[in-house]
């Protein structure tokens, strides 16, 4: 392993979810996952708060906390769980001015690590054009720092890729989350030197991270696979597994997992 500069063989558990609402998950047993896992780095999305409404029983010793907040009080919103402090922290992305608190970006000595809350372009696909664009600004993002070492990248990606990765595709091919555009984007990073490390871990499996809480879909098993690993194709190796706890309950998603045997 030489030759990518990683420092030892340890290996690191990383999670990613989105929780629709911190303090509603926190109800549900997010703590009691969270220090089940123990990971190295965790990872959430649609906080829906501000970091003075972080209470104390979402603040785990151990760990350093880099939250990103929309301007906007209860909505979107990312959090990254640390137990090693970054040499940086970057939030947001060039481009995007909108202060929804989507992104965070860590950097480590040997790669970046990025949790993202990619927009919904929601019923009607009326966000959709915003979406593109904010794609582009986010594969600017990872490309400029896959330029100078690794990335890791996480979070709810809002795209189902492949018909395989959503349960009824014939019927949602307008729908957000599967449009043709949204696909075609995340399938553009995809070609750009990225893989998504579930796929390419488990080319023919059917598991999903996202249920509506619509006629009960959870149950019926009628979801989607939109939360997401994607690490530069030169970390696959490292890579050990890539996860999804779709036990797991507490949002409309549950986790997500990465283990690489490389330490930070």
């Amino acid at each position: 392993m030489a030759e990518a500069g990683y420092e030892g063989t340890e290996e690191m558990k990383l999670i990613s979810w989105n929780v629709n609402g911190l303090r509603a998950c926190a109800k549900k047993g997010f703590a009691d996952f969270f220090l089940d896992q123990d990971a190295d780095l965790f990872a959430v999305q649609e906080t829906k708060m501000q970091e003075d409404q972080l209470e104390d029983e979402l603040r785990f010793d151990g760990y350093h906390l880099y939250m990103n907040s929309a301007e906007r009080k209860g909505y979107s919103g990312t959090l990254v769980y640390a137990k090693k402090e970054p040499i940086n922290v970057m939030y947001d992305i060039e481009g995007d001015d909108t202060k929804e608190g989507r992104v965070i970006t860590l950097e480590y000595p040997d790669f970046w690590f990025v949790c993202a809350y990619v927009p919904n372009s929601k019923d009607g696909l009326a966000r959709l054009p915003y979406r593109v664009e904010w794609e582009g600004y986010l594969r600017a993002h990872l490309k400029k720092l896959d330029a100078s070492k690794p990335v890791i990248y996480c979070g709810d990606l809002n795209v189902a890729h492949e018909e395989i990765d959503i349960k009824n595709p014939a019927t949602n091919h307008k729908n957000a989350g599967f449009s043709d555009e949204e696909r075609e984007a995340f399938g553009v990073l995809l070609k750009e030197g990225f893989s998504d490390t579930f796929r390419q871990c488990y080319p023919d499996t059917v598991k999903y991270s996202w249920w509506s809480y619509r006629f009960n879909a959870r149950k019926k098993n009628a979801g989607w696979r939109i939360d997401y690993f994607v690490v530069s194709e030169r970390l696959m190796k490292h890579v050990k597994d890539s996860l999804i706890w779709n036990e797991v309950e507490g949002s409309d998603h549950c986790p997500v997992g990465l283990l690489v045997d490389f330490g930070i």
